[in-house]
């Protein structure tokens, strides 16, 4: 998958189009529709990031459109460029179907979370964020966790202790290269 990836970033860089994959030669496991996310690195910053929740393509094609997307259609930042490439780090991870997660208060919430473990959906309205498993290992609690989530679906950051919340959990296979290429 991290081939698959490096060689888009590669092609979508210098190109800026997607590379023509051969599906005969894609192993079966990378056929069956799986979610997956995209994470960009440089120098220890976030570069990009796209990805989706639910199966909707071979897990080899969602590799190669969030990988395209992360690169060069994140709002956040430009698009990649190719004098770029040798700085940049790929992460890919591959996302379980997101659950509902049931809990009766704030502190119940609080509880039932899994730093570390648990990708996490928050949606308050018609907004929601997530932030990825990994995520958690830059937060000092999971009160600073939810508050950023909330910020990040552009709420206030207690929105996450108000009714009507609705938090989904993921878990995530993660591949991420050693260092840039």
């Amino acid at each position: 998958l991290l081939d698959l990836a490096r060689k888009t970033l590669a092609k979508v860089a210098l190109s800026g189009s997607v590379p023509r994959i051969d599906t005969n030669d894609v192993p079966r496991s990378l056929v069956q529709p799986k979610a997956c996310f995209v994470t960009l690195t440089k120098k220890g910053e976030v570069r990009g990031c796209i990805g989706g929740f639910f199966p909707r393509e071979p897990l080899f094609m969602a590799v190669v459109n969030m990988t395209y997307r992360a690169a060069m259609r994140d709002k956040r930042f430009k698009p990649v460029g190719a004098d770029e490439l040798g700085e940049i780090e790929i992460e890919i991870s591959v996302l379980t179907v997101p659950r509902p997660l049931r809990f009766n208060s704030p502190e119940d919430l609080l509880a039932r979370l899994r730093p570390g473990a648990d990708g996490v959906i928050l949606r308050v309205g018609r907004r929601q964020s997530t932030y990825l498993p990994q995520v958690w290992q830059q937060m000092p609690s999971k009160e600073v966790f939810l508050s950023n989530l909330a910020r990040k679906a552009g709420l206030p950051p207690t929105a996450w202790r108000q009714p009507g919340v609705s938090v989904l959990t993921y878990q995530v296979e993660a591949f991420h290269e050693e260092q840039a290429r």
